[in-house]
């Protein structure tokens, strides 16, 4: 019997290989291709929600896949992240002819869903490679000179990531004989304090760093963010920057609960995150008050955002059986899902504003509320969620957050996180007093496409409506925190 998860690789495996052919017989029938993917995405998230509803085992990847709620929340939210970007894109590339652009999106899509679900390392790193190769061609698909260095540099720093995680893949088979993931955890559950194990355990850390660009290892975000197409920066920054998370939560929870780098009380794995998500949210928050681009200080929010997600993996990695291990990790799934909805939203607001006014400075944003009054809106309920203003979505998953580590040991990190959070919003108030109360250079009306309407709708309703009913979407995630741990 074939499964659904099966169905919708196949489904997206068909996609991938037919989309160009189909483009080139079609000639200048340009969006056909992007209809069909449209569709495909779809069907495979209808296919995944049945599935997670009603699980079942996976025979066609015997034990490489894991039918398991965690898998399905990421397969879901970057399902859904690529769906938005393929339906902006049908403006986006209504006037050029790339047969290969909505091939290389299916893709990026088929790697994220097998990678939502892997329970093995050999399995995990395949699909973290068919993710991430397309992603390094669509960031250069502009052609211009900005966005060939970008893609450039994401291409080198995504090779340099790739090669740490086989080299820490290879020292753990080299440790424990065996690739699977829970057979892994074990072994480091019985040697705690192995000097390779340690090393292994590192190099994990800073090969998934680079993806989830956490500090010291962000520094090809904003230059690959701004030097991509936007629905492509959409794409890094909402849908594959959480497949990274999903592969660290798999495999780094797993191996670093408890662990110990070395034997001194202060260098446990929990210390290490917790430096790690201190230094994340304040150097990104601190860059994007400085930054006079759109996009360059949506990269850097995005990277201040990935370390109020690592104040859950703190919690977590302290002592996985207290209950604040639960609370901050189904925060931090909580706020992946939210971060992934304001972000995606935030992008392609910007994407928008470039495309119809030529401009991604700060500047364009002066008077846009009158121009483009449903992207201005759809922008400030974006960012109000970033900075974590009730009763958004992005509230309640930083509310998890800072709860779990209330304890004495952590408080310091709860009340770095709240400082933090204010700090964010006063540059997020000065692009929305923009938007609202300056005067921009001309008051006449642009038009906002069909498309990105809708897809604006869609995300304002979900941060409006997660945040005035928010216990569905916690029971959600919390329902994937036992996943954890296999």
């Amino acid at each position: 019997m074939v499964d659904l998860i099966t169905i919708a690789v196949a489904l997206l495996g068909a996609s991938s290989l037919l989309l160009p052919l189909l483009q080139l017989y079609n000639g200048r029938n340009w969006n056909l291709s992007g209809y069909i993917l449209a569709a495909v995405l779809g069907a495979a998230i209808l296919l995944v929600a049945v599935f997670t509803l009603n699980p079942t085992p996976v025979p066609w990847f015997g034990s490489l896949l894991s039918p398991d709620q965690l898998g399905g929340v990421f397969a879901l939210v970057t399902l859904g992240v690529t769906l938005a970007v393929v339906v902006a894109s049908l403006d986006f590339q209504r006037t050029s002819f790339n047969p290969v652009y909505y091939s290389l999106l299916s893709f990026t899509a088929l790697g994220m869903l097998l990678l939502s679900y892997s329970t093995d390392l050999l399995m995990l790193f395949v699909a973290w490679e068919l993710m991430s190769l397309p992603t390094y061609v669509l960031a250069g698909f502009d052609k211009r000179t900005q966005s060939n260095e970008a893609a450039v540099k994401y291409a080198v720093i995504g090779a340099m990531s790739s090669a740490i995680i086989l080299y820490a893949i290879s020292l753990s088979y080299g440790l424990t004989g065996s690739t699977q993931i829970s057979a892994v955890a074990q072994w480091y559950f019985s040697h705690p304090a192995s000097p390779l194990g340690g090393v292994a355990a590192l190099l994990f850390v800073a090969g998934f760093g680079f993806k989830m660009s956490i500090v010291p290892f962000h520094m090809w975000i904003p230059d690959a963010y701004e030097g991509a197409p936007t629905p492509i920066s959409t794409l890094l920054a909402a849908a594959t920057k959480k497949a990274g998370f999903i592969a660290a939560i798999r495999v780094l929870l797993a191996v670093t609960t408890l662990y110990v780098v070395t034997r001194s009380p202060l260098f446990t794995m929990a210390n290490v995150f917790a430096v790690l998500a201190l230094l994340t949210m304040t150097v990104g928050n601190v860059s994007a008050l400085t930054q006079k681009s759109m996009t360059r200080l949506l990269a850097y929010s995005s990277i201040a955002q990935a370390g109020y997600i690592l104040i859950g993996f703190v919690a977590f990695t302290a002592d996985p059986t207290s209950s604040a291990a639960s609370l901050g990790l189904t925060g931090s799934i909580f706020h992946i899902i939210n971060h992934a909805i304001m972000k995606g939203a935030a992008f392609l607001c910007a994407g928008l504003v470039l495309m119809q006014l030529k401009r991604a400075d700060l500047g364009a944003y002066n008077g846009l509320a009158r121009r483009m009054p449903i992207t201005a809106f759809t922008m400030t309920i974006a960012l109000l969620g970033l900075a974590g203003v009730p009763p958004l979505n992005g509230f309640w998953s930083k509310l998890l957050l800072f709860l779990s580590v209330s304890s004495p040991q952590f408080g310091w990190l709860a009340v770095a996180g709240i400082l933090n959070s204010a700090f964010s919003l006063g540059y997020y108030a000065w692009i929305i007093k923009r938007i609202y109360i300056d005067e921009g250079e001309s008051t006449e009306r642009v038009k906002e496409p069909k498309w990105f309407v809708i897809v604006f709708a869609v995300l304002v309703g979900l941060m409006i409506g997660i945040g005035l009913f928010p216990q569905q979407a916690i029971n959600f995630a919390s329902g994937a925190v036992p996943n954890v741990l296999g």
